[in-house]
């Protein structure tokens, strides 16, 4: 921390108490910044301060601040003018109050800076205004002027040491007015379950595992092309089709993250949300499975039937392999050849009584073809 340059001195006043600090950057962008070159030869792009009145280039020492006026003309103010405003936050950052965090509204936050104590004798109160915070779980809102203008600021723990954070004034954050969808919607209690499933199949994330991947592959383009290689093809993106159905999108984002995770997706919706979204998945649920056989041997029993007769006997049939098989699951294996034992008896039975009932027939048929 030392060894980064302060864009800021002066002193916090924490009522009586003043601690002189010195302000820095507690942030730092990686991102890659480009040049503009001429696509022809390859040259620099610059951009030359000109001034438009004798139309010659001017170094930043001959530049100033001025104020446009909305008739165009310029109002020259310079460092001294500024300096000398009767604000006491030019040199201070005053703390106004002590609220809850919950109470700063994220849209307000800005930039975030380290507060760094300017010596020894800022080392006490310091630490006096940062176990403070620590013991009240408040955070400090102050008021501070930077680069020309002031501005509010919010100062809390971090660590050991105070950060702050620069606040954009209320009026100057937009009220979300025409951002929502103006159509009437329901969401219903379906829904949301899926969607809290899908919450919690997600879970959390380390703020430290996430880096930027963008970065990372225009890296790569650079030093393959620096190296006079051709850079490799990136992978096609997925295709964002048109979201027909939610509860079909949101179980299959669920199934998806689970599997993501090597946990097996277990289909919890009921048949009824599965009718509602439009989906047959729920006819695949066991207690479908188990109803089927069932519907299936009462449809197809009449159909292996031809008279009266007859259909008394696929009954008797198909009641007897049902008994067998019952006692052969439950009984012992002497049990299983008495009841075969029976079946035979049973299918022998039947056979001798088809032959007496067709002998009558052929014999009150005869005397007729000797008349």
């Amino acid at each position: 921390m030392l060894h980064v340059r302060s864009i800021w001195n002066g002193a916090i006043s924490f009522g009586l108490v003043s601690i002189p600090i010195k302000l820095v950057n507690a942030t730092e962008s990686h991102s890659i910044s480009f040049r503009q070159i001429h696509l022809e030869d390859g040259g620099r792009i610059r951009y030359r301060k000109v001034c438009e009145l004798d139309e010659r280039e001017v170094s930043s020492t001959e530049i100033g601040k001025g104020y446009e006026d909305a008739d165009g003309t310029i109002i020259p103010i310079t460092d001294d003018d500024l300096a000398h405003l009767p604000i006491p936050t030019a040199k201070t950052i005053e703390i106004v109050a002590f609220v809850p965090a919950d109470r700063i509204d994220p849209l307000q936050m800005d930039a975030a800076y380290y507060l760094q104590a300017g010596g020894a004798p800022a080392a006490k109160p310091y630490a006096l205004l940062r176990e403070a915070l620590k013991r009240s779980n408040k955070v400090a809102i102050a008021k501070y002027a930077l680069r020309g203008r002031e501005r509010l600021g919010m100062l809390r723990v971090v660590g050991d040491a105070i950060a702050m954070h620069g606040l954009l004034w209320p009026d100057e954050v937009r009220a979300p007015e025409g951002v929502a969808p103006d159509t009437s919607v329901t969401v219903r209690d379906k829904e949301l379950d899926l969607a809290d499933a899908l919450m919690d199949t997600l879970g959390e994330v380390d703020l430290e595992d996430l880096h930027d991947e963008y970065r990372e592959a225009v890296e790569e383009v650079v030093a393959a092309k620096a190296a006079g290689e051709t850079p490799r093809e990136a992978p096609a993106a997925p295709s964002s089709g048109k979201v027909l159905d939610l509860m079909a999108a949101l179980e299959k984002s669920v199934r998806a993250a689970k599997e993501s995770r090597g946990e097996e997706a277990h289909r919890t919706a009921e048949p009824e949300e599965a009718e509602e979204a439009g989906e047959e998945a729920g006819e695949e649920g066991e207690a479908e499975v188990r109803r089927l056989p069932q519907r299936k041997s009462t449809r197809t029993a009449p159909k292996q039937t031809g008279g009266k007769k007859s259909t008394s006997t696929a009954k008797k049939t198909t009641a007897a392999p049902r008994k067998s098989t019952a006692k052969k699951t439950t009984a012992s294996k002497s049990t299983a050849k008495k009841a075969a034992a029976k079946k035979t008896t049973a299918h022998k039975t039947t056979a001798k009584k088809t032959p007496a009932t067709k002998s009558p027939t052929k014999k009150t048929t005869s005397p007729k073809r000797t008349a």
